[in-house]
């Protein structure tokens, strides 16, 4: 059971880590005119658990900050994450 958390713990910090890179990603490449990364790769990412990820590149490079899907999305999707995985944590 303990190396069962500890490999969860490690794919949330992976998850999150990935998501805060391709907000990272798209930005520059919204800057730069290139092909951009779909908003429903960086949704799906965060419904598997890389919300806090997306959220804190949301900030940090202040993108997709004006789009509904992510103001309401993002935060929506992190009570979910929180549920499931305080749920999970409890097993």
């Amino acid at each position: 059971m303990k190396y069962t958390r500890e490999i969860f713990l490690t794919y949330l910090v992976f998850i999150n880590l990935l998501n805060f890179c391709l907000f990272s990603s798209d930005k520059k490449r919204a800057r730069n005119r290139q092909w951009r990364i779909p908003e429903s790769t960086l949704l799906l990412v965060s419904l598997f658990g890389g919300t806090l990820g997306g959220l804190i590149g949301m900030n940090v490079f202040k993108h997709k900050t004006k789009k509904i899907k992510f103001i309401i999305g993002l935060p929506v999707i992190l009570i979910i994450n929180f549920l499931i995985i305080k749920y999970l944590l409890a097993i």
